[in-house]
């Protein structure tokens, strides 16, 4: 009986360290994925990104927007002359150069207002430059796999009892299924700033055409800012990448497989949350104080 009790063990074991080891070899292949294709949509600017719908964008901005800015500018300088004037003690003792003046700062808004776009795509260039600077330099290999970054991996497993490789096989299931989510979320953040760049490039317009207003011109300054902060955003999710390649090449796996595997799924999990703060956080580092 003792013969046939010890071959179950081993028959269960294997079937188990099996389970392990499949889980294990592709556990991260897909988080693994999404990271290394991190660094190159990030160096990408909006019209290489997608040039299809870089040019819809374009077309939509030119076509419909530019009027409608035309309009608001037309506003705003009046209402600047307006009040040009009327600084003047109620239209007494005008001063023939504040004229000048307005006609220099409306020939410069619209001038900025006709060249939105070139200005707009001008800091995205200037950002991508940075960015594509800093991805030769900060970014190192961030791929995991435990299966083969753990020695005599198998063998290990094969000494352990049946009550341990049951609750092993179970934790790396799980966390297997924990990568998909985290996939999915590297995906949303990568994916969703493309699309909050095309967004908030195809009504550039109409905050430029406020930017040399007295009263009006916080929402254009507020416009660069954002316009900034979504250009370096991809230089921040660029050293998390990085941040997180050191981690997952110095994870000690030489002492418990189970704490390999969570150590490995806390640093994804780690790096999905900075990929999301990274908008907010670049915003704050660009917000007027």
């Amino acid at each position: 009986m003792d013969f046939l009790w010890t071959a179950i063990k081993e028959w269960i074991k294997e079937i188990l360290v099996g389970g392990i080891m499949s889980n294990l070899s592709g556990m991260f292949d897909s988080v693994n994925q999404k990271v290394a294709e991190i660094s190159g949509n990030v160096s990408l600017t909006p019209q290489a990104w997608n040039g299809d719908i870089f040019n819809m964008v374009e077309n939509l901005s030119e076509t419909v927007i530019v009027p409608i800015a035309g309009v608001i500018l037309a506003f705003v300088m009046t209402l600047e002359l307006v009040q040009i004037i009327m600084d003047k003690n109620n239209f007494h003792d005008v001063e023939t150069a504040v004229f000048f003046k307005w006609i220099f700062k409306t020939a410069a808004a619209i001038l900025i207002v006709t060249n939105t776009w070139n200005i707009v795509m001008g800091v995205f260039d200037a950002a991508q430059g940075v960015v594509n600077q800093a991805s030769g330099v900060i970014v190192g290999d961030a791929s995991i796999d435990l299966a083969s970054a753990l020695p005599d991996l198998e063998a290990r497993l094969m000494e352990m009892d049946i009550g341990p490789l049951f609750g092993l096989w179970f934790q790396s299931l799980f966390v297997g299924i924990t990568m998909w989510a985290l996939t999915i979320c590297i995906f949303i953040v990568i994916f969703g700033r493309m699309i909050e760049i095309y967004l908030v490039t195809s009504i550039a317009p109409i905050p430029m055409a406020t930017m040399l207003g007295k009263e009006w011109g916080g929402m254009g300054q507020n416009y660069l800012r954002s316009l900034l902060a979504l250009g370096f955003q991809a230089f921040l999710i660029l050293v998390c990448v990085a941040i997180y390649a050191v981690l997952v090449q110095n994870i000690a796996t030489d002492d418990d497989i189970s704490w390999a595997i969570w150590t490995c799924m806390g640093y994804t999990v780690l790096l999905c949350f900075t990929l999301f703060k990274t908008g907010s956080l670049a915003k704050s580092v660009f917000s007027a104080h």
